[in-house]
């Protein structure tokens, strides 16, 4: 069951009817329901928390040249699975990978940050929910050149596969992430 799923199936078990409320509804649930985090976590969660709550997931700022359309499609597949894309295009490259720390050897065409995190390349969606929800002390997560069975590079609706998603810290040291 998905995480969509059971958080669906969890506002059914204490009696709401969501399926049946308008838009407008659910968005007022959803504001109370804000706002009872905003007041009841400590001050330091309180930006982090109900930035996703309200949203579901927190920004993701996505640095890419005006004219590449795998960048354009990876952001598709970004708000596809509910994240809120904010695309800054950009005459050149070099400088936002140096600014985020993004070694020579791991980059790829666009790069992005969320939170605190890089996402440099073709990361699938699912990856950086994960590394949103495990938080490790890494910079960042990279899927290094374009693979061609990647999220923007692949055919909508197509799972990905044949390369890895490398997580990397800020001295360039890489592991395994994820494999497809």
């Amino acid at each position: 069951m998905s995480d969509e799923n059971k958080t669906a199936g969890e506002s059914s078990k204490t009696g709401a009817a969501i399926p049946l409320l308008g838009v407008a509804a659910v968005a007022m649930v959803a504001a109370v329901a804000v706002g009872a985090i905003y007041w009841t976590k400590p001050a330091a969660q309180q930006s982090t928390e109900v930035g996703m709550a309200a949203a579901g997931l927190p920004q993701i700022t996505v640095y890419k040249s005006p004219t590449c359309g795998c960048c354009t499609e990876w952001e598709k597949h970004l708000e596809t699975a509910g994240f809120q894309v904010n695309s800054s295009s950009q005459d050149s490259m070099m400088p936002i990978k140096q600014q985020f720390g993004v070694p020579p050897g791991l980059a790829s065409c666009h790069t992005a940050v969320i939170d605190g995190y890089v996402i440099e390349g073709h990361v699938p969606a699912d990856d950086i929910k994960r590394l949103l929800q495990e938080r490790p002390r890494i910079a960042g997560l990279t899927a290094p050149g374009m693979p061609q069975h990647s999220p923007g590079m692949q055919p909508p609706g197509e799972k990905p596969r044949g390369y890895d998603v490398l997580a990397f810290d800020s001295s360039g040291a890489t592991r395994v992430f994820a494999q497809y």
